[in-house]
């Protein structure tokens, strides 16, 4: 019995005893946490500023002129005497086709003509000698009146024998199928021997100029109405001429070197979808931008004299979507704000109303600062630079 009072005893002094060390190192670890300070936030001050704004406007590209070719007259092709996709000029052969039965047209018409002109003569030396007579009534009138018509009939046949002959020799000359503009000419749809028709529905080939060459963009009708209002209240100025500087940006994301320009605005808009195109022509030397290609289009529209830029971590929304952000006043205290965003420059909001010149923003912390409370501010890059 004593050994079982002595273990039992022994048991229950251990258990106390482990009791007290936790005990003992639970206060210990409670001592030693750090009470919470003053949340810390990083501010910015905001600043008016002048701002060019641009407008993005994604479009198509277009050649500057196209040229369907086409065969004026029927016949076999002889020769095709260009490279496909290769620059071609003006006036350049393309295709000739077998010129013989218009050569013989053209033969036959001009002897047509010298039969024609041939037989005026005699004609109108009969209608002189005629008006001699008549004055000594030497002839009836009925006798003049003929040799005079007979004049005039025989000098109608040289006129249609005439125009005969310069139709067989535009018929000759379409024999020969040239290019009407100066461009870059693709596939040819057609081969020596096949037998072209004239005005065919199929071209032979078609010859783009791509220098200059269009971009076709599209613009809401909404965006362009809320410009001219603000315009009109002064928020925005207008920047030079309607043949404004152009920039583009290509297809893989890319700027294009060189710049455009703005050359018109359509008058009208789809009501389909709310838009008008907007045209503007770019210099293309090393054929870089293709028709079709899908390009986006950067239009100076004007400059906001007194706009506030934040940047896009600064703003939050609420449960509405509504934007707002987070200000430290003069006491370090922070303070909501709900602002009107305009629209993003680069990695900043433009906000249009909110804010002016002078506050002080949160851009870094804001999950530790809630409105209301007070704050240790720093300026963006201090605290970086202190902890360095």
């Amino acid at each position: 019995m004593r050994n079982g009072h002595k273990a039992a005893a022994f048991i229950l002094t251990v258990i106390l005893s482990c009791v007290l060390i936790s005990g003992c190192q639970d206060t210990k670890t409670v001592d030693r946490a750090p009470m919470n300070g003053t949340p810390e936030v990083t501010v910015v001050t905001v600043t008016a500023q002048k701002v060019v704004l641009t407008t993005e406007l994604p479009g198509r590209a277009c050649a500057h002129l196209v040229a369907e070719i086409r065969p004026q007259v029927s016949g076999i092709i002889t020769k095709r005497l260009f490279v496909e996709g290769t620059d071609v000029k003006a006036g350049d052969l393309l295709y000739q086709i077998d010129p013989a039965p218009y050569q013989a047209s053209y033969n036959n018409a001009k002897a047509a003509l010298k039969k024609a002109e041939a037989s005026l003569v005699p004609i109108k030396s009969k209608a002189e000698r005629y008006k001699v007579l008549i004055t000594i009534k030497g002839i009836s009138q009925q006798d003049y009146d003929d040799a005079l018509a007979a004049v005039e009939q025989a000098e109608a046949e040289v006129e249609a024998n005439r125009a005969a002959v310069e139709t067989a020799r535009i018929n000759l000359q379409n024999t020969k199928v040239t290019a009407p503009i100066t461009g870059r000419i693709g596939k040819s749809s057609i081969t020596v021997g096949a037998l072209a028709t004239a005005n065919q529905a199929t071209p032979f080939a078609t010859i783009h100029q791509l220098d200059p060459i269009f971009i076709d963009a599209t613009q809401s009708s909404a965006s362009l109405l809320k410009l001219k209002r603000d315009f009109v209240a002064g928020r925005t100025r207008k920047n030079g001429n309607e043949h404004a500087p152009v920039k583009l940006l290509l297809e893989d994301g890319t700027q294009y070197p060189l710049e455009g320009r703005l050359n018109f605005s359509e008058m009208t808009v789809d009501p389909g979808t709310g838009s008008f195109i907007v045209r503007m022509s770019f210099p293309n030397p090393k054929r870089v931008i293709m028709p079709g290609m899908y390009v986006r289009a950067i239009i100076e529209q004007g400059t906001a004299e007194n706009a506030i830029l934040v940047p896009q971590q600064a703003v939050s929304r609420d449960t509405k979507g509504n934007p707002y952000v987070l200000l430290v006043d003069q006491q370090n205290k922070v303070q909501q704000q709900m602002i009107t965003v305009d629209r993003t420059i680069g990695d900043k909001w433009l906000v249009s109303s909110g804010l002016s010149s002078g506050n002080r923003l949160v851009v870094e912390g804001s999950q530790k600062a809630r409105p209301g409370t007070s704050v240790k501010p720093f300026v963006f890059g201090e605290k970086t630079k202190e902890g360095k």
